[in-house]
């Protein structure tokens, strides 16, 4: 087993600015939420850069995020849905004409409102039943989830705890590689599918010998039997046809012979018809047309043409039908002939079919035993060529590997100096971040033959461990911050929401998180749930969530409302020290904003 350990120590970023932003790529402007949770019915108005939404512990800060999942195609949880039975959340998106999403709303039949912009609508019953709305049509939700992916991204506590462990960590470098790396490996788990299936198939067909003989035995008297036969596709449609049409040949010439007489009359003589036969039809239409034609008004002659023309018709079917009765054969060697066909046919779909599905059943039937008898296939030769296939299936499997890991050793040092630039500026400068790629060619697994771990060193001296061992509660915090900041940092979405990633973390780190949201609202429209004031001062848009008991209706009620001026420095100071109104606490408020400011 090869162990490599790749990382390094970047400089500290230095301090970000809120200058003037480049052009977007889009933003959510409206956001409109009904029924969830403590939510009865607010709507807010969004402004691009930095967001962030503060509240009480329980007021409903959650149901912001939850409210974003859902209207970008997350899951429906009808736990959330309040007792009138059905929660709503809509959305209004403004995004630039260039955008790819516009061609993936086309394509769901949706448009654009009036005002250029694209809204989305979400419902959910208290049953948990769930509708999507894009650009005003109904559409799967599947379809909202999937334009999301360009829409927006979310990071959350949660997403924070999965990066603890070794193989999230792992496709986390893979991601950081890039998409050619990404493809590589989506190769390499094919491939391993392949060899898997291959060695799973050799070791089936040599642990099993004996039974599978004995089912391929089967197999081939089946296939024996109905070649024997040979049924061809239809065969037994037609069979019934030519029985019916032979068993009842006598009925059919007396049919179409009288039917002859009548319309074109004994023309050959082989009908015996006599002198006093009725007038037929072809002789009948001639002497009307003659009749028409010889008087003088066109209105007749029009007539007299159109009797021709049915004359015609007539005539042709009297030709039809004297071919019909000299085809028709009445011999009983050829009726005995077909029924016995019919009976071997019928024969072979009692056996191997449903008798519904008649022949297409039997051929269908061979068809998948001559697929079965390939797998079912113990012979030496047989056995000599999947074993030949499943070590070619491994050598390819061990070459994609090495390309994997070199791939992953290569991303290492990049991916490392990043995470440890973003600690540089959370007031972990002196940390050293690292990734160990443990190789096992022998023992490959989908996603490659590596194990990935994530090592910090916080501080000089000391020995790098897995991250999720060697970090205290804020350092690891501030560790996935990190790594999302990383990713989001290039990430095309327009919208990122990050819900409390800032949990265990205060002090100085507190602010240069708050500068490191800040400075990525330079280029996304950032919505940050927070606890920490020293975040929220960085804000462009500061909402509060307040919860107040609705004693009418027996429940609790939730509003969310824009604070700015003296409104957002009492805030700040609830959040500093949990005293809107204490003199030091807003003296305290007002520094942060001003150091925000100017930082």
């Amino acid at each position: 087993m090869a162990r490599r350990e790749r990382g390094g120590r970047a400089p500290d970023p230095g301090s970000g600015t809120r200058a003037a932003r480049p052009r977007r790529n889009g933003a959510l402007t409206e956001l409109h939420i009904h029924g969830l949770g403590a939510i009865d019915d607010v709507t807010l108005d969004l402004d691009p850069g930095l967001t962030v939404v503060t509240g009480e512990t329980g007021a409903g800060k959650t149901m912001v995020v939850t409210g974003l999942s859902l209207l970008f195609g997350g899951r429906a949880d009808p736990g959330r849905v309040r007792a009138n039975g059905r929660a709503g959340v809509e959305g209004r998106l403004a995004l630039p004409a260039d955008s790819p999403v516009w061609a993936r709303v086309a394509d769901a039949g949706a448009e654009p409102d009036d005002d250029g912009t694209l809204i989305l609508a979400r419902t959910v019953s208290a049953e948990g039943r769930s509708r999507a709305h894009l650009g005003g049509r109904s559409v799967p939700v599947g379809v909202v989830a999937e334009i999301s992916e360009d829409l927006l991204a979310l990071h959350g506590q949660t997403d924070q705890l999965r990066l603890t462990r070794p193989a999230e960590q792992r496709r986390a470098l893979d991601r950081y590689a890039g998409a050619a790396h990404l493809a590589l490996v989506e190769e390499h788990r094919q491939a391993h599918a392949r060899w898997r299936r291959l060695a799973d198939d050799l070791e089936h067909r040599r642990g099993q010998t004996r039974e599978l003989a004995q089912t391929a035995e089967v197999l081939r008297r089946g296939l024996e039997e109905i070649a024997a036969v040979a049924p061809q596709p239809d065969e037994d449609t037609q069979l019934d046809a030519q029985a019916a049409r032979l068993g009842d040949a006598d009925a059919l010439r007396v049919a179409a012979d009288e039917a002859r007489l009548a319309l074109v009359g004994d023309t050959t003589g082989d009908l015996g018809a006599g002198d006093d036969a009725p007038q037929d039809a072809v002789s009948a239409l001639a002497a009307a047309q003659r009749a028409l034609a010889a008087a003088g008004d066109p209105e007749l002659r029009t007539l007299a043409t159109r009797l021709g023309d049915v004359g015609a018709v007539v005539a042709d079917v009297g030709l039809e039908l004297a071919g019909y009765v000299a085809d028709l054969d009445a011999d009983p060697a050829r009726l005995a002939e077909v029924l016995d066909r019919r009976a071997a046919i019928t024969a072979l779909v009692r056996t191997y079919a449903d008798p519904p599905s008649g022949v297409a059943g039997v051929l269908a039937w061979a068809q998948d035993a001559e697929e079965r008898l390939g797998r079912l296939d113990v012979s030496d030769e047989a056995l000599e060529r999947l074993t030949a296939d499943r070590d070619a299936a491994r050598e390819e499997l061990r070459a994609l590997s090495v390309r994997v890991t070199a791939g992953r050793t290569a991303a290492a040092d990049g991916f490392a100096a990043d995470v440890g630039r973003e600690l540089a500026g959370l007031a972990m400068a002196a940390a050293r971040v690292s990734f160990a790629v443990d190789t096992d060619p022998e023992h490959p697994g989908p996603e490659g033959a590596d194990e990935v771990a994530l090592l910090l060193a916080a501080h000089p001296g000391a020995p790098a461990r897995p991250v999720h061992k060697g970090a205290s509660g804020g350092e690891l915090s501030r560790v996935m911050l990190a790594i999302e900041v990383v990713f989001a940092g290039a990430d095309p979405v327009p919208v990122m929401v990050f819900d409390e990633v800032d949990a265990g973390v205060g002090g100085q780190a507190a602010g240069e998180i708050g500068r490191r949201l800040a400075a990525l609202a330079a280029e996304h429209q950032v919505v940050v749930v927070t606890h920490l004031a020293q975040v929220a001062a960085f804000a462009d848009t500061h909402l509060v969530v307040d919860k107040s008991a609705d004693t009418g209706a027996g429940v609790t009620a939730t509003d969310i409302r824009a604070v700015t001026g003296e409104d957002r420095v009492r805030e700040l100071a609830r959040m500093l020290s949990g005293l809107t109104d204490s003199d030091t606490g807003q003296a305290h408020a007002r520094e942060l904003l001003e150091k925000a400011r100017t930082r």
